[in-house]
């Protein structure tokens, strides 16, 4: 039975309840009014984050809003969430962190727990000192000697891209998603120079490779889901345990590569790539029992390096070299400029085509780096203070454990060191332009100790690629063609939502 007074317990608990939910939600909101830095006012629970917890903004359209309102500072304050983030957006202070006073900076900053997600622990999110180990190890892979006998397995890939265009010309009515078809392409150069395997995926519309590989990036409700925990709050995710990525690309991907090193291992076939690099420090990090306990990695971090390799090599090129042929399809005259280079430089080179060619290609050069600006591969960078650290000439203080955000995307948009940015002009990356502006607002592989370990293989592989398909093909856009791209909310690369739709015509 009910004492008279129970309704007074029930609305005593409940405002205790609301009292403590709205006390979490806006504790941290006070951080940069102590520290006099300018931020954006931010909203219960949402901070500044409440388009993008929705899904009505791109977090680009957020990034560059909050960047055009600190015009005028060097850098501001504002809140994913409850999570407050310091953005920098002075080149001096971004080349601080970056690279010269890096040693501050080592980590991204970015939430993973390893246990959940085994795969994650790799290159990309590992901290200091793992990361630095794990780094030197594999950089070998790509130096100038590997690259150069790369090149005859980049252009086995590049000769069945032309097979596959074709074949989809003839279906198509000369019209193509190229996103598609060159992620075939770029799925089967990683994996043939990084990891030793055939995979066909150019001609294979069934490859598990392409399809597990796309679905890493595509846009999900987990995903979101999993970012906003971890914007309130860390903790929630060691509760319901979201998974980085989806649980089938995952398994898929770590019973592959396992295998891939099992059997290399098992029948001591030795290449000169990226899994003999893991192979090799798998026995200097794994197997090496001189290694005290904490210096050790596992097994499983090992394939975690195959992983996130061969994930980010294929989206990275994919989406640039298709951007590219976008471009160019919508600036013919540059399309033009571009075939004109090459075919002067083949008629020069006796008709080779090879590492050293792709090397002299200096217009083309300028065409990807203003590609790269335009749409660059994250458009934001990550950063974390893993010391207390002072902003030189400058009053503020960065905590420890402060996370950073240098907006990548707004930076390469600025009208202040790229005049009329909406257009596309590869003369910005002239060697004499260049020097006009300062270093550290042109970060598309990042910048520093922690610059994409694969950005020259990358480069290699696109220019191959361009290289094939414009002696061969003129570009145009077609009725599908979308002007201008819209992207798919609810990731932080850019992605098309409809695709990237081309026409090739046949060059007699």
């Amino acid at each position: 039975m009910f004492t008279d007074n129970w309704w007074i317990n029930v609305v005593t608990l409940c405002t205790t309840i609301v009292t403590i939910t709205y006390y979490f939600s806006v504790s941290t909101f006070k951080k940069w009014e102590k520290l006099n830095v300018s931020y954006i006012k931010p909203i219960p629970l949402f901070g500044n984050f409440l388009n993008v917890a929705l899904g009505k903004d791109h977090p680009l359209e957020f990034y560059n809003k909050i960047y055009y309102e600190f015009a005028g500072h060097r850098y501001g304050g504002l809140f994913q969430m409850r999570t407050p983030y310091l953005m920098v957006r002075d080149p001096e202070i971004i080349n601080d962190v970056l690279i010269k006073n890096f040693s501050s900076f080592p980590d991204r900053g970015i939430y993973s727990d390893f246990k959940v997600n085994p795969l994650s622990n790799n290159l990309f999110f590992m901290e200091n000192p793992q990361w630095k180990t794990i780094r030197t190890k594999l950089t070998p892979a790509f130096t100038s000697g590997k690259l150069k006998v790369m090149y005859d397995q980049i252009k086995k890939c590049g000769e069945e891209l032309m097979k596959n265009i074709d074949k989809n010309l003839n279906k198509n009515d000369n019209e193509i998603e190229v996103r598609n078809i060159v992620g075939k392409y770029s799925t089967d150069v990683i994996g043939t120079c990084a990891f030793g395997l055939k995979l066909n995926t150019t001609s294979d519309d069934e490859s598990p490779f392409h399809k597990y590989g796309k679905s890493v990036f595509t846009p999900s409700l987990r995903a979101l889901f999993r970012e906003l925990c971890l914007l309130i709050t860390p903790a929630i995710l060691k509760v319901v345990r979201v998974k980085d990525f989806p649980t089938a690309a995952t398994d898929f991907f770590h019973a592959a590569f396992k295998e891939t090193i099992t059997y290399r291992l098992e029948n001591k076939i030795v290449r000169n790539d990226f899994v003999n690099c893991l192979m090799q420090a798998r026995n200097d990090l794994v197997l090496n029992t001189d290694l005290p306990k904490h210096e050790k990695f596992t097994e499983t971090q090992i394939v975690a390096n195959a992983f996130v390799m061969f994930t980010a090599g294929f989206e990275t090129v994919s989406s640039a070299v298709s951007y590219c042929l976008y471009e160019l399809a919508l600036n013919k005259s540059i399309q033009d400029r571009v075939r004109e280079e090459i075919q002067l430089k083949i008629s020069k080179n006796d008709g080779q085509i090879d590492h050293t060619f792709l090397m002299d290609l200096n217009y083309l050069d300028m065409v990807i780096a203003e590609t790269l600006r335009k749409y660059p591969p994250l458009v934001i960078l990550f950063r974390k203070a893993s010391q207390t650290y002072r902003v030189p000439n400058d009053s503020l203080i960065i905590e420890k454990g402060q996370k950073i955000i240098i907006p990548v995307y707004a930076l390469h948009y600025d009208s202040k060191y790229y005049t009329d940015p909406e257009k596309f002009i590869p003369e910005r990356f002239s060697v004499e332009e260049k020097a006009k502006r300062p270093s550290g607002i042109y970060l598309p592989f990042g910048d520093g100790p922690r610059i994409c370990i694969g950005k020259r293989f990358a480069e290699i592989e696109m220019k191959l690629a361009f290289v094939e398909i414009l002696t061969k093909f003129e570009v145009f856009p077609c009725e599908k063609t979308e002007i201008p791209l819209k992207y798919a909310n609810n990731v932080i690369t850019l992605m098309p939502k409809h695709g990237i739709w081309l026409r090739f015509n046949r060059i007699n």
